[in-house]
């Protein structure tokens, strides 16, 4: 792959722009673009991402969080690590609390475990100080590299079907059943109907390449609610609501609980596989890597990664994480941090639209939720199907996350699954040391707790 070095004397740029601040700041040059293209990037970035404004909100909501905190902790967090990344590590991706980690913390650690959301946001922010610890430690490549690749990509696909599934609960697409445990919906209500109408909108506008599908999906179902009378007008802008109620409110005494160690290492895990998957994915598209190899200011990117969702915890919201929707906007041009830094300030000037987020139906945001679902699930195409000892643990990840209403049993199972199958098919080398140390904690946990 040819350096981006060699390409920046072929683009012509003038001398105010050269020796301006933002050529300073952000290497325009060198990274072969322009202001006006960074600007582009940015704002194609932000409206294939701007779902989570919507989206976010109603999920914490059902913690018991207030919807007008949630939204404006929603916006804050998702701009501090914007700018974070952007001025700190220069490169084009835009941040935001991180779907699935989101369902996670609020329909296993406050619904299913019993936790309240102050507890649940101790965990957060702790699993984000040692994301932070392990990302300035050498500690960090050691762990990403003896976890198995299956493992990895089941636990990205085991959040999208535990996503998915949260998705048709909430439309009510999937109900509850005393026979079957789960069943059909009515399709004929309008909730589950126009939840469906989204999900199958949203995929087909991509599949168009349609600039902004999920949004135009969201809105265009809600102005449907409206028009049935579903919905109700309250307004396009407003001040901002209070952040009061979820500034500060994390309890991280609670957290240290042996009964939360395996939220901690699910929050972890997902947000540190997740992270690196999507950086590295985003450098290569963006140009990134070096004639060498190395990709530039990687360490960089991951340390913003992890400091913001130490500053998310603190707002109020779920880890913050990198948005593989930021490949959207280096597909536009992007290629520096300028374009993350206009993510940012479209997140902050997004809190002025409280009102309009507070319309959102939960169907609207239930079929976001169903497709971005799906796109999780890809990962499972890259593992060894051949090879039993890898799939079979695998599937186990996958599967009893959503089985389980629990990401973190599901890491547990599938973890205890790998090394049970390895140790006892004469493969125990394959079996890392942190493996068996997990391992360990995880039968533990279902033996005492």
């Amino acid at each position: 792959m040819e350096s981006r070095k060699s390409e920046a004397p072929t683009l012509e740029l003038s001398p105010p722009l050269r020796n301006g601040l933002l050529e300073r700041i952000f290497k325009l040059s060198l990274h072969g673009t322009t202001v006006k293209t960074e600007l582009i990037a940015g704002l194609t970035t932000f409206i294939t991402m701007a779902y989570i404004i919507f989206v976010n909100p109603n999920i914490m909501a059902d913690a018991g969080i207030d919807h007008g905190a949630a939204f404006v902790a929603t916006c804050i967090a998702a701009a501090l690590g914007c700018l974070l990344m952007g001025l700190y590590a220069n490169w084009p991706v835009g941040l935001a609390p991180g779907m699935g980690l989101n369902a996670f913390f609020t329909y296993t650690v406050v619904g299913t475990m019993g936790y309240n959301w102050e507890t649940a946001l101790g965990a957060v922010f702790v699993s984000g100080v040692l994301f932070m610890f392990l990302t300035f430690s050498r500690i960090r490549e050691w762990l990403l590299n003896s976890i198995p690749v299956s493992l990895r990509y089941a636990m990205g696909a085991g959040v999208g079907l535990f996503l998915g599934l949260i998705g048709l609960k909430t439309a009510g697409i999937v109900v509850d059943s005393p026979a079957t445990l789960i069943k059909l919906g009515s399709l004929r209500e309008p909730g589950p109907l126009l939840a469906a109408i989204c999900f199958l909108m949203i995929a087909v506008l991509s599949y168009h390449k349609v600039f902004g599908a999920i949004l135009i999906s969201i809105i265009t179902v809600t102005l449907a609610g409206w028009g049935l009378g579903l919905v109700h007008y309250e307004g396009i802008m407003s001040a901002p609501p209070s952040l009061a109620p979820t500034w500060m409110a994390m309890n991280v005494a609670g957290v240290f609980n042996v009964s939360m160690i395996s939220v901690v290492l699910a929050f972890l895990f997902v947000h540190m596989f997740d992270t690196a998957g999507t950086l590295m994915g985003v450098a290569q598209r963006a140009n990134l890597v070096n004639a060498d190899g190395r990709i530039e200011n990687l360490s960089r990117a991951m340390k913003a990664d992890s400091a913001s969702s130490v500053f998310g915890a603190v707002v109020g919201v779920p880890p913050v994480t990198s948005y593989v929707e930021s490949a959207a906007g280096v597909a536009a041009g992007g290629r520096t941090g300028l374009t993350a830094v206009t993510v940012g300030v479209l997140f902050i000037a997004a809190m002025f639209f409280a009102p309009l987020a507070g319309m959102i139906p939960a169907y609207a945001t239930a079929g976001a939720l169903i497709y971005v679902a799906m796109l999780m699930m890809g990962g499972m195409a890259h593992i060894e199907w051949d090879e039993a000892t890898d799939s079979i643990p695998a599937i186990v990840t996958a599967i009893m996350m959503p089985l389980t209403f629990s990401v973190a049993d599901g890491i547990a199972l599938g973890f205890i699954t790998y090394v049970v199958l390895k140790a006892f098919t004469g493969k125990h080398k394959e079996i890392s040391v942190s493996l068996w140390v997990l391992c360990a904690i995880f039968i533990a946990k279902f033996i005492f707790l």
